[in-house]
């Protein structure tokens, strides 16, 4: 890493942005894709699926970055982006899951895709699973409870590399592999409902994913030498409630159902405490000597993950009033704000993740999320549609600044992609009305609207940032 002087990042810093195909694409029916579990998910995570496609899935059309990609990734380059996170679809691929043959269709959308950032000189920082599981795999083989799914995404990432892995350096296997733990379908394609799942049919879809991630890494090793492969999780600090030592220890243990992926990922085995949460749960997994010697082999060599929020805890139960609108486990802490949709904001908590896992991992480290969600009001000044976001500048400058507070403390930084860099459908409540990006994308939630693009104010203040290399955020 390129040392950074106390007033801006390090010269080799990877600015830029992050999106998802299902949040962006749109085209859901085209160029031979087949479903995804997110065409039967209209409502996000907030209602049960559909048996099918219906007219109120804001994702069927998204933001049509399908047909306007070029359009929008020289938006991007305007801003100075070094990098862009995207995920490709695995039912543009494989459009059932299962097929031994992929669809040529889809693997040149995304040569035309990476050509577009190739020609603005942006490095693409692929997901190869991002809630994207193809229907058919969820709706046969009950997504990820089935080790079946193992060889289906080997085969899968192995048609990636070979494709693409001359032209894209960065990697990550699957977006916030924690997650399956707190949401089954969206997460794993995992098609029982939640509270009908066995804990042990969970925790073997878990490590099934990390089995998955495990042969992707070492598909790389072998089909693009050249390339990085990381891991991607859901960072959370959990902050006691109070200084009594049961809240303490509560703390540590919400912690850990987050760092142990991390953990398996970086280290290559299970660590005791996660062993003895399986033993007291009463799981039983089936895993094998293979398994085992892959997991230890094939470790990542960074670690990404998304930052939005941290928690508090306590182990008085009386008191565990879970924050509004949160998917989050934990309890509200009442030192802190929160954003319209109950998720709290905690800058110096981007710090202190930095700093544990530098510390815990000592491998170099990837924010490739991290934003507001808002509801923006697109008004004219000066004869020019925009959005007056000072509340998202604020947000992000203050969490920049708690970055280059960890790049001062040593930590490894590699880069900064903010969540939805242009405006997409909610992941959590599948809304366009809650707003990430930089640039504004004129549709509603009724799927009204132009799909025309519009700069935000924080569009000019994060072309400045990366432009100064970090230099012009307020401190």
């Amino acid at each position: 890493m390129t040392t950074a002087t106390p007033h801006t990042f390090p010269t080799d810093f990877l600015w830029g942005g992050a999106t998802a195909a299902n949040q962006i694409e749109g085209a859901y029916n085209e160029g031979g894709k087949g479903l995804s579990i997110q065409d039967v998910m209209p409502h996000g995570i907030t209602t049960p699926r559909a048996d099918g496609p219906t007219d109120d899935n804001l994702k069927q059309v998204a933001i049509d970055f399908y047909h306007r990609y070029a359009e929008d990734i020289a938006l991007f380059a305007e801003m100075g982006f070094k990098t862009f996170r995207f995920s490709i679809a695995w039912s543009r691929i494989f459009p059932l899951g299962d097929e031994t043959e992929p669809n040529e269709e889809g693997l040149a959308f995304y040569d035309r895709v990476i050509d577009e950032c190739e020609k603005h000189g942006i490095a693409p920082l692929v997901t190869i699973s991002h809630y994207e599981t193809p229907l058919h795999l969820a709706d046969t083989y009950d997504g990820w409870v089935n080790r079946d799914l193992i060889g289906f995404y080997e085969r899968y990432a192995r048609v990636l590399f070979a494709r693409y892995g001359a032209r894209v350096k960065y990697w990550l296997t699957f977006n916030e592999i924690n997650s399956v733990l707190h949401a089954p379908l969206l997460s794993g394609g995992i098609n029982t409902p939640k509270d009908q799942l066995t804990k042990t049919d969970l925790y073997q879809a878990v490590h099934n994913e990390l089995v998955a991630s495990a042969l992707a890494t070492k598909a790389a090793r072998e089909l693009a030498p050249t390339a990085q492969v990381g891991c991607m999780i859901l960072a959370m600090p959990a902050y006691p409630l109070s200084p009594d030592p049961d809240d303490v220890f509560a703390a540590l243990t919400t912690e850990r159902t987050n760092l142990a992926f991390g953990d398996i990922h970086v280290r290559g085995e299970y660590p005791g405490y996660y062993l003895r949460s399986l033993r007291d749960q009463g799981v039983e997994l089936v895993i094998t000597d293979e398994e085992r010697a892959l997991l230890k082999e094939y470790t990542v060599d960074f670690v990404s993950f998304s930052y939005y929020v941290s928690v508090a805890e306590t182990a008085d139960v009386s008191q565990r009033v879970v924050g509004e609108g949160n998917i989050f486990p934990g309890v509200r802490n009442p030192t802190l704000k929160a954003s319209e949709w109950g998720w709290q904001i905690d800058p110096v908590g981007l710090r202190t993740v930095l700093n544990q896992f530098w510390d815990r991992w000592q491998k170099p480290l990837f924010i490739v999320e991290n934003g507001l969600g808002a509801k923006d009001e697109l008004i004219t000044v000066n004869g020019r549609k925009t959005v007056i976001d000072d509340y998202r500048i604020a947000y992000l400058n203050d969490h920049l600044v708690q970055v280059g507070e960890a790049l001062a403390d040593g930590v490894d930084v590699m880069g900064f992609t903010p969540w939805g860099c242009i405006d997409l459908v909610s992941a959590s409540t599948a809304q366009m009305s809650k707003r990430y990006g930089f640039i504004y994308v004129d549709r509603n939630d009724d799927g009204t609207g132009t799909l025309d693009r519009f700069k935000k104010k924080s569009f000019g203040w994060y072309a400045e940032v990366i432009e100064s290399n970090g230099a012009s955020l307020s401190r």
